[in-house]
């Protein structure tokens, strides 16, 4: 069995990025980048399922969302380093959905610290979400995939997977993102018979997880990015859609970067 084809390439164009009917799985998705990735799928059609670990108002996000797109939206708490706990979600959202077509492997953290003074707490709690959790959230969702015969995993990795970014110092965050762009490559090989696995690789993204850095590390990043300004969360929500759906049919195993030029000079 080789990757699905898609069903009818040659229908409208706009019906390729038509999610009607499926059923997504966002994790960290209440806030930032997750947060547009699941307003996305449902403005695109899809009965979506928001997982968060500790944002209290939760349901009522879901709620709104529900209410602005008219998709069947619910919110599910996981921890996703967790094996045990994220994989029965994800088993217990494919039974309340009838199914599960689509998951966004998005939650992360960050944190900075000089490479020498990290303590092992402080490196083992980013590799834990980062790249436990997203393996740990991979390996439940490709188990539901492979009994379905059918399914799409989507990553947020980051450009720091394939640079060193400055000023700030961060080789925990940038090594777990590196895992991850790489995970997504063995995945997309190893499933191809029944899932697609591709990552998104965002820059510089106006969410709360750059708010800790001083003005001047920003005033740096400008210099450095060609395009002179930050992207907003929901300036990702096509690029969500497009590997969600039949419009990236022959796609798998891609690393999208969408970082306005940084990565190029």
């Amino acid at each position: 069995m080789s990757l699905a084809k898609h069903p009818n390439p040659s229908s409208p164009v706009t019906s390729h990025f038509s999610l009607k009917g499926k059923v997504a799985a966002v994790t960290g998705g209440v806030r930032g980048i997750g947060l547009s990735a699941s307003r996305a799928l449902a403005e695109a059609g899809a009965s979506v399922a928001i997982l968060y670990s500790s944002t209290k108002d939760a349901d009522a996000i879901a709620s709104q969302i529900a209410k602005d797109t008219g998709a069947n939206v619910k919110a599910y708490k996981a921890s996703v380093e967790n094996k045990d706990e994220i994989a029965s979600v994800l088993q217990q959202i494919a039974k309340d959905f009838g199914g599960l077509d689509i998951v966004v492997a998005n939650a992360g953290i960050a944190n900075h610290h000089a490479a020498e003074d990290y303590t092992e707490e402080q490196w083992r709690k980013v590799m834990a979400v980062n790249l436990d959790g997203a393996f740990y959230t991979a390996q439940a969702a490709g188990n539901i995939f492979k009994k379905q015969g059918h399914g799409n995993l989507i990553f947020t990795a980051s450009v720091s997977a394939i640079l060193v970014n400055v000023p700030q110092k961060q080789a925990a965050y940038n090594a777990s993102k590196a895992g991850v762009v790489q995970l997504a490559r063995c995945l997309s090989v190893e499933w191809v018979e029944f899932a697609r696995v591709n990552c998104v690789s965002p820059g510089f993204i106006a969410t709360d997880m750059l708010d800790v850095h001083p003005e001047a590390h920003r005033k740096k990043w400008f210099d450095m990015i060609p395009a002179k300004r930050m992207c907003e969360p929901d300036e990702l929500k096509g690029a969500y859609v497009f590997l969600a759906s039949q419009a990236s049919s022959y796609m798998t195993g891609a690393n999208l970067v969408i970082d306005g030029g940084y990565t190029l000079p």
